[in-house]
């Protein structure tokens, strides 16, 4: 699974524009794209770092790749094709939260096209790292503790449905999610839920065929 420099893929992959996730007015044409402020985080901050040392080290010893990878992509475009979402992302934890998994519309679709980082406070994935279990919002104004959250704030997703990635270990290396500007019905929660989690068993099924360094 591991990529070399000069794969094409990664090539034509490695550097996206940096753009945001989709506003609630994403078609209106006449509004420049919304760039959200970056956080920088150039390092591992201090209680960070031993958690992100050992989860470099792991991802190195089972040869998985953190940057766009071409298999990842595939289980993230079939996540949210599953979940009918617009968005569908695999997600390692490193400096930054890094899509090395990215499913999104066509680039000719009118909307907004992410880029394959995110800060590490940005999102609900940090409340899954740290839960170490599924997040299901159907809806994420219903809940205030997860309405007010930059991505919401400046944004506008309305659901976002996300599973954390755990190694027999319990190293917990990202997650998998998808997001959309719509909210879905309560009904459908748990399908969605149980949704990403598969995804989820999927990407570890996926690393462990992976070569052992």
């Amino acid at each position: 699974m591991s990529q070399h420099p000069s794969d094409p893929y990664l090539a034509s992959q490695a550097a996206p524009p940096a753009r945001s996730l989709p506003r609630r007015d994403m078609r209106d044409a006449t509004r420049g794209p919304f760039t959200p402020p970056a956080t920088a985080v150039t390092g591992p901050q201090t209680q960070q770092a031993p958690e992100l040392a050992q989860r470099y080290e792991l991802l190195n010893r089972l040869g998985v790749p953190t940057v766009a990878n071409e298999d990842f992509d595939d289980l993230a475009r079939d996540m949210a094709a599953q979940a009918g979402f617009l968005y569908g992302f695999v997600n390692l934890f490193l400096e930054e939260q890094t899509f090395v998994g990215l499913h999104q519309p066509p680039v000719d679709s009118g909307y907004v096209i992410v880029g394959r980082t995110m800060s590490r406070d940005h999102g609900w994935c940090p409340e899954v790292m740290a839960r170490s279990k599924a997040l299901p919002l159907h809806d994420v104004h219903a809940s205030p503790r997860f309405s007010g959250n930059h991505v919401v704030d400046a944004v506008g997703i309305r659901s976002y449905f996300g599973a954390p990635l755990i190694h027999d270990s319990g190293t917990v290396l990202g997650t998998v999610c998808v997001i959309d500007p719509e909210k879905r019905p309560l009904s459908e929660a748990r399908r969605l839920r149980d949704i990403v989690i598969n995804a989820g068993a999927q990407v570890m099924d996926h690393i462990a065929r992976a070569p052992v360094r």
